[in-house]
This record gives structure tokens, sequence and C-alpha cells, in this order.
């Protein structure tokens, strides 16, 4: 059975300070996609720019301290894209394209809105871009596996205070409907398909007021 991990890693150098290595060694997943890594792979020492056992790719930013996506595989894939192809998304390091024998993996970091709402526009048009790319691939007869982080909670059911957020980026109802239409187009949500209606399961917490420990937090695509 192939293992399949993904994670927002939050700065993989800090992720490292953290227990990174020992985790993958113990985990020893198939493939791992990383999101929001903010370093290139020659700020890294040899044990977590290459570890035993896995190939690694590598979507930098041209902004240092930003962004930023890897992929950790034990099989190599037959063919890697870094990007889209769309230089606008690909210099912020969004993407990677992994094309295996029976699929295509793409792991992604989806841009953040903005406090101010400020890239809700620049969001959507990835979000647009990224839903086509991946639609072309299906077209061509390839089954399609899309990993990373959505920024964006799709129901109600995904956040401890929705109303609270309703007007906040990752829960706007431009940004939910998107995730509706890729739904409506066949594809499966790994997680909500297992546990349908199960509660108070998220995947980020805000630092300020003990959020985490209180689990006030929301569950990001």
């Amino acid at each position: 059975m192939l293992t399949l991990y993904s994670w927002n890693v939050n700065g993989l150098r800090a992720a490292a300070k953290k227990g990174f290595l020992d985790w993958l060694h113990t985990a020893q997943p198939d493939i791992l996609g990383l999101q929001e890594t903010k370093c290139s792979p020659d700020q890294l020492d040899k044990a977590l720019r290459q570890p035993e056992g896995y190939h690694t790719y590598w979507g930098v930013s041209e902004r240092p301290g930003y962004s930023g996506a890897a992929l950790y595989t034990r099989q190599k894939p037959n063919h890697v894209q870094i990007g889209l192809g769309i230089p606008e998304y690909d210099r912020e390091g969004r993407t990677i394209v992994a094309e295996y024998d029976k699929f295509v993996l793409i792991v992604a970091y989806f841009p953040n809105g903005g406090r101010d709402l400020s890239r809700v526009p620049f969001k959507m048009a990835y979000c647009a871009d990224f839903f086509d790319y991946c639609n072309q691939l299906r077209q061509q007869g390839k089954h399609v596996i899309f990993c990373g982080d959505v920024n964006t909670a799709h129901q109600a059911i995904d956040l401890a205070r929705p109303k609270q957020n309703q007007k906040h980026t990752g829960f706007l109802p431009e940004e939910r409907a998107w995730i509706d239409q890729v739904i409506a187009a066949g594809y499966v949500d790994t997680f909500r398909a297992l546990p349908p209606e199960q509660t108070d399961a998220y995947s980020w917490w805000t630092y300020i007021s003990n959020a985490r420990s209180r689990n006030v937090g929301g569950r990001l695509h």
C-alpha cells in the first residue's frame, strides 16, 4: 500500500529543529509533500536536503524565507516539473508536478488572501489556473492526486468559529465555491470521505489565545 503524506511545515528549517527527520525516518512515507518550506535546498544540510532512501525536489520562492514546496519520494518519478509554467505563481515556488506510472501527483501551496483581502484575486487566479491544469491532465487520461495547503476551510464543520470567519480569507464564499467546483468535478476530499461527520478535527490553530490547547482551529484543505 502506497503511503502519501502532506504537511505544511511552516518553515522546514524550524521543523528540523523540532524533530522532522526523526519523524520522517519513523513514519517512512512513500511520498511526502511539504508546503511553506521557506527555504532553498542549498540552505539545508545533506541529511535534510537528501535523506537516505528519498529523491527530493524543490519549489523555491524568489523572495527569501517565503512560500516554497518540496517533494520527498522513495520512487523516482518518471518526470518532475517545478511550477505550473505561469511565472507569477512559479516565482513564489508554489507547485511541484511529479508523474509516476499510474498517476500524477501535484504538491501545491495555495496563496493566502491576506488579512486585508488584497491577495484574494491572486489566490483565486491561482485556483482557477491550477484547476485548469489538473483537468488538462485528466483529459489526457491521467489520474491526478493533488495535495497541499489550499488555505481554505470548505464547510462550517471545518471551523471552530465559522460565523466569525465569514468575511476572512480562507472562508470567503468564492474560496469555498472553488472547492465545491473541484468536488463536483469528481475529486475526493480524502479526509472528509473517511469521517464525513467528524467535528473538532482541525489542522491549523492561531498562535494567540491558547487556540491549540482549546482546539479553536480550522481544517484547511
